[in-house]
Order: structure tokens, then sequence, then C-alpha cells
């Protein structure tokens, strides 16, 4: 089969074993570091895309993405709603009332914020009741004086569904013994699990019930927005509010949570930015071996340019030569990055749990998430192999300089 003759000499020298082995041991450096640095560089991406994925859905999924409120009590809200729904950003409104409270059971004592819902309008924009893992939002009904709760806080007070648990409010109320806290037992009526920091510091009663508990006439503080993007949120809200009287006010979550995702972000360049180094040294040590190749075979080139091949057949050798080997490492560093970035999570969570590392108290979710996106494996994969290319250029062209008689003088 025929095959052009630069291509199938930089093959050979490819294949070859050299007598240098110093050489041999330099190339394979150079693609073991470009294999273990593209490999890196897509796991770290896909944890940090995890952690922004999770952040999106989650705990924005959770916590309001933006809120129309009012310094008086709303008790006309569904007109309010109504209004705010037409505004082409916004795919869902709720109204709430939110209370700082704490809750207390057998002994046990935890922070809390409560939100008072409508739960048919409540699933137009949170996520909780896909997450629910007994009983239902449903059941909150003017009242009954229900409540649903997280996970994570049934299981730190030790209650399960159906379970009683009291509810005290910072307001003093007297009394004849004296000034005392207000507090209201409630029944809990479901428990939902998101997997972050959101199912220990959030519950939910009805709407009505929380006017109740604040003294004030049946309706709402205000309404939360869902939009069909996110970062519109201070732009939305507060176009929102420059229609409405002057005792409407608009809070967003960036005001909340837009720190943890500008340095979610932060971290995903910087890091992607170091790990770039690690890709850009395994591709100068691409450079040094083919430039010790090339000083090794000067006298192969001199005898293949007195047999006729041209300088641009020389440069085509050791183009072929140095591209191969950033293909290997290439190719072989996009595998192995897949692989991790895919098994990263169950691995992870293994070792935490088998070990009792607590590896995520500090974050806002109880695991490592990892979510491989495919255009970043292609933006690293390109890259790898054009900086690949690039760095033969130099030592390809100072191989095509190799004069035969100069080379062979010595030989």
């Amino acid at each position: 089969m025929f095959k052009p003759i630069s291509l199938y000499i930089g093959l050979r020298y490819t294949r070859a074993r050299r007598s240098n082995h110093f050489i041999s041991f330099i190339a394979l450096v150079s693609m073991i570091g470009l294999t273990l640095g593209v490999a890196v560089l897509i796991t770290v991406l896909s944890v940090m895309n995890g952690f922004d994925r999770e952040l999106k859905n989650r705990v924005l999924g959770m916590i309001p993405q933006a809120t129309v409120s009012s310094t008086q009590i709303l008790t006309n809200w569904p007109e309010l709603a109504k209004k705010v729904e037409q505004h082409e950003h916004v795919k869902g409104v709720a109204p709430f009332t939110q209370l700082q409270g704490m809750l207390t059971a057998q002994g046990q004592v935890a922070g809390i914020m409560v939100t008072g819902i409508e739960p048919e309008y409540e699933k137009n924009v949170s996520i909780i009741q896909n997450h629910m893992i007994a009983g239902s939002i449903d059941s909150l009904k003017k009242g009954e004086f229900g409540i649903v709760l997280g996970k994570q806080m049934t299981d730190s007070l030790g209650l399960g569904l159906n379970d009683n648990i009291t509810l005290v409010l910072p307001e003093a109320t007297p009394s004849p013994a004296g000034v005392v806290p207000r507090f209201k037992r409630f029944k809990i009526v479901g428990i939902f699990s998101i997997g972050a920091e959101v199912d220990s510091m959030m519950g939910y009663i009805a709407l009505n019930d929380a006017s109740t508990l604040l003294r004030l006439p049946d309706g709402a503080q205000g309404v939360r927005l869902k939009l069909d993007d996110i970062f519109l949120a201070p732009e939305v809200a507060d176009d929102i509010v420059k229609d409405l009287p002057s005792n409407f006010y608009a809070s967003n979550w960036t005001f909340t949570h837009g720190n943890l995702f500008s340095a979610i972000q932060m971290e995903k360049a910087m890091v992607s930015l170091l790990l770039f180094l690690i890709v850009l040294v395994a591709v100068f040590n691409i450079v040094s071996s083919l430039v010790m190749v090339v000083t090794d075979k000067k006298s192969d080139i001199a005898i293949l340019r007195t047999l006729g091949a041209s300088p641009a057949t020389i440069t085509r050798i050791f183009m072929v030569q140095g591209t191969i080997i950033g293909v290997i490492g290439t190719v072989s560093g996009a595998i192995l990055g897949i692989i991790f970035a895919s098994s990263i999570s169950g691995f992870i969570g293994w070792l935490n749990t088998a070990f009792g590392l607590n590896l995520f108290d500090a974050y806002f979710i109880n695991y490592l998430p990892s979510y491989l996106r495919w255009q970043d494996v292609v933006v690293i994969v390109s890259l790898s192999l054009v900086l690949s290319f690039l760095a033969t250029i130099y030592p390809a062209l100072r191989a095509a300089k190799t004069q035969p008689a100069e080379a062979l003088r010595y030989e």
C-alpha cells in the first residue's frame, strides 16, 4: 500500500528503538505528561461543572430566584401574581411568607427558616415536590398546622412522619408568668431530601398558618418568581418593581448565594489555568525530545537529503513524529478523563463513607458532583492537539536546515 515517504519514515522513527535511551525516555515522559494533563483537566472541569449545576438545580431550585415583596401584608396577592406572571422571563409565581424560629423536640433545638406557601402555586416555582421522600406538600392545609421539613433536620431531631414538633418564634408574648416566647406545636406531614444544606435549614407550612403565627391578616409578604434564565434575576426583579407602588421592593438569589456562585466560577477558571500549564509543560517536553531526535538523526537526515529528499519532506517527517506523540497522549488523556469524570462521584462517596472522612462538610452539598460536558472535552482535546502540532514546527524546521556534508563529515 502506498504511503507518503514523510509519513512512512515518521512512523518508522516513532516505532523504532533508539540507541540513545534518554531520548526515548523524554518522549515517553512527554506522552505521559500530556495524558495526565488532559485527563486531570477534564476530570476537574467536570467536578466544577457539577458544583455549578447542583447550585443551579438544587439550591436555586429551593430558594427564591427572585422575589417581589411589600412592606405591608398582601391580602390581594393573586392580583400581583397575575400581573407579575405577564413578564416574558417569568415562568412561575407563588406567594410566600417567611419567618425565623427554632424547632424543639425531645430536648433537641435547631434554628430554621420557615416559609408559608400555597402548595398548588409552590409547585410552579420549586423542586420540592420532586424530592419528597415521605408525605406531601399537599398536606399543608389552613388551620391544621402541618409542617414539611428536610431529612437532615428530622434525622438530627430524631423525628419522622406524623411526629409532633414545636416551633418557637423570637417574638415575646405577655403572660401571668411574665414575658415568654411565642410557640406553636406542629405535625410533620412531609419530609424532603435535596441533598444540600437546605435540608437542615428550611421548612414549609401553610400560607395562612404563617399569617396566624405572625398575627397578620390572611395574605402573603410577597411573591417568589421562577425565571427562564437565573442570571436575569436582578434585571427582571427590578423591571417588575419599577411599575409597582413604592412600598414594593425586589430581591434575588445573587444577594444570598451570589458569592458562592462567583467563587465556583473563579475557582473553575483558576484551576483550569493551572492544569493547562501541565499540558503546556508536556508540550514543551515534546519540543525538547524532538530537538534531541533531530540531533541524534543528523546522519539519517543527511543520507535522505543526498537521496533527493527535499527540506519540506524532512520537515514533514519530524512533524509526523511529534504529532503522533501528541495524538496518542491527548487521546489517552481524553479516555482516562472521561472514565475518571464518570466514576469519581461514586468513588469519592465510597471513600467518604468507608473511612468516615466527612469530606463535604464545608460545602453546600453532601457529595461530590460531576457533570461531564462534551463541549469541554472537545475544547481540551482540540487545544492539546493544536499545541502538540505547533510544538513540532521548530524541531522540524531545524532538521530541514541540516547540511548533508556537514552532518556526514565525521561519520
